[in-house]
């Protein structure tokens, strides 16, 4: 599978997952999100799409999702930090859909 990006060739894998991490960009993040059926990136979208890369730049790893809950209750309160929020946006929740629009990694035990 692959992205066309400002004319460059970008590899995602089988299931749509970013092969090179560094190739992410926000352009990118708007092609992942049509092929997770998400038609536009809108600044709730963006909120967790940059906390999720924040959490795995400073940590190595993409953040667990009751974990990730937590966070953005702190940050943006109740309302915008339960798991049916998140899948209001991210129709295959934070792991399966969030972080791939992000460009994170797979994680292990991930379809």
């Amino acid at each position: 599978m692959e992205a066309i990006v400002n004319g460059q060739i970008i590899q995602l894998s089988e299931a749509g997952w970013l092969e090179n991490l560094d190739e992410w960009s926000p352009e990118l993040a708007h092609e992942i999100a049509k092929n997770e059926r998400i038609n536009e990136l809108t600044e709730e979208h963006w909120n967790i799409i940059n906390m999720a890369r924040e959490h795995f730049q400073e940590n190595g790893v993409v953040c667990e999702p009751r974990a990730f809950s937590k966070m953005m209750k702190k940050k943006y309160g109740k309302d915008r930090s339960d798991q049916k929020y998140i899948y209001s946006l991210f129709p295959t929740g934070l792991i399966k859909c969030a972080n791939k629009v992000a460009g994170l990694p797979r994680p292990k035990g991930c379809s």
